[in-house]
């Protein structure tokens, strides 16, 4: 179940570890809806929650969620821990580090990271 928090004067979607996977940019759609409905300005999606593909940024998943919540206006916070992933690739080790450059995508290993970054 999703819960909505009011973070360093953000409301978060912090979406539930046992939610349905997102494998493709449609199933984005239910976490931005859920996001507009509450009024939030970020969701926060656990990593258990993302198809293996978004790791692999040939496959253009991750590049492709990430716009879309761009276009909606709803900044994105991926939560958990990706060292592996990034052990295996330089390209996403890249693009982790630039997402962190910026406000739209955030990679964090729990919320309480989260909230630390959001209070700046």
């Amino acid at each position: 179940m999703e819960t909505i928090r009011e973070l360093h004067g953000t409301t978060v979607l912090i979406c539930a570890q046992d939610g349905p996977p997102l494998a493709s940019e449609r199933d984005a759609n239910d976490v931005l809806g859920a996001a507009w409905a509450e009024g939030a300005e970020m969701a926060a999606i656990p990593v258990g929650r993302l198809d293996p593909a978004f790791f692999q940024l040939a496959t253009r998943l991750a590049g492709e969620i990430a716009q879309k919540f761009v276009n909606y206006r709803i900044r994105l916070a991926i939560v958990g821990d990706i060292s592996a992933q990034c052990a295996r690739s330089k390209a996403l080790r890249d693009f982790v580090h630039e997402s962190n450059q910026g406000q739209a995508l955030w990679f964090v290993d729990d919320l309480a990271a989260l909230e630390a970054r959001l209070a700046g």
